[in-house]
């Protein structure tokens, strides 16, 4: 039987899964996080970005990203370009400068949309994880493990914690809105 604390311990992995897909969306600053999911051909095998290249904010609009080898440039270049984060980078050398340009308000809007569908899909994640606790509970009661007392009662403790975290998901939404809007 799943206890209140491996609920809660699901429910925070749906949350952190929500925050590293809210921490790619950029805000305008540069950070190297950006790149996280920009995945590279390494000699045939498909790895992150961070696993070829040094990745740095030189400032707050920059980032430079130098590949370990000088025969990745091209590849690296090529992988930022196609990653769909409408990102053009510029290639010094062997250091790539990816320079970020700034918001306007129509990409703002489109980014609220892509923050508020992944929340959502956060939500249904926790509301997964309720309903199989639910669900177990109601197996036990079938099978007089439980009263129907503890079941009411566990019943409403787990609709307390997921009330909980779905509130937690809309904090971070808001947090990101605003993030977002601001200039």
């Amino acid at each position: 039987m799943q206890t209140i604390k491996e609920v809660e311990t699901r429910m925070h992995k749906c949350i952190d899964a929500f925050k590293a897909d809210i921490a790619k969306l950029r805000t305008g600053r540069a950070h190297p996080s950006i790149l996280d999911h920009v995945r590279v051909n390494y000699y045939g095998t498909e790895m992150p970005i961070s696993q070829v290249a040094n990745i740095n904010a030189s400032d707050a609009r920059t980032l430079t990203v130098q590949p370990w080898e000088k025969a990745m440039v091209p590849v690296v270049e090529k992988a930022i370009l196609n990653a769909d984060l409408g990102l053009n980078p510029v290639t010094s050398g062997d250091l790539i400068r990816v320079p970020m340009p700034a918001l306007n308000e129509e990409r703002r809007k489109e980014l609220i949309k892509v923050v508020k569908s992944e929340a959502e899909t956060a939500r249904v994640s926790i509301r997964n994880v309720r309903r199989d606790a639910n669900d177990e509970l109601k197996a036990l009661l079938k099978n007089k493990a439980i009263t129907e007392d503890e079941e009411h009662k566990r019943m409403d403790e787990i609709q307390k914690t997921t009330d909980k975290f779905i509130a937690e998901v809309d904090q971070l939404l808001a947090h990101k809105e605003t993030e977002l809007m601001s200039v």
